[in-house]
């Protein structure tokens, strides 16, 4: 069965993820170092993983899998979950692709070599109602994709 893995810390779209997955009928796996509130939904997996810059990323890529679907703005984790057979999306409802991954690898060093040298100084435009609108077709997308995939 297909299962949704959210890598929830900062996650803006973790209601909308229960949602679609209580929809299918699908699990969904919150993991977090902390802070979150565990779920009355029996199909709702709440996993604690201990602080650290990556401890959640390690957890969801060890133990996501073919037909699977990650929801994370965290492009090493996506492409982790490529690796592992899985799907990738941000919360704005980009996908992650094979193709692409090594691009958005490249991008994200550069960037992080901008910002640590201080020629960049902003962040991410705000999160909208686009955004979650856009997040919500696209998982209703990936969950079907899932869904033959697993069949």
């Amino acid at each position: 069965m297909t299962s949704l893995y959210v890598d929830a810390d900062a996650c803006p779209v973790k209601d909308e993820t229960m949602k679609v997955a209580g929809r299918h009928g699908l699990k969904t796996i919150l993991v977090s170092d902390g802070g979150l509130r565990p779920s009355r939904d029996p199909m709702v997996q709440t996993v604690v993983v201990a602080r650290g810059a990556d401890a959640a990323d390690d957890w969801i890529a060890e133990h996501i899998g073919p037909g699977d679907i990650c929801i994370t703005n965290d492009i090493p984790l996506a492409a982790r979950c490529l690796k592992a057979g899985a799907q990738a999306l941000k919360p704005n409802g980009d996908g992650f692709s094979e193709d692409g991954i090594g691009m958005a690898l490249a991008t994200r060093e550069l960037m992080q070599g901008l910002r640590d040298s201080g020629q960049i100084t902003g962040g991410p435009r705000p999160f909208s109602k686009a955004d979650r609108s856009a997040f919500l077709n696209a998982l209703e997308v990936a969950v079907q994709k899932a869904k033959r995939q697993k069949a």
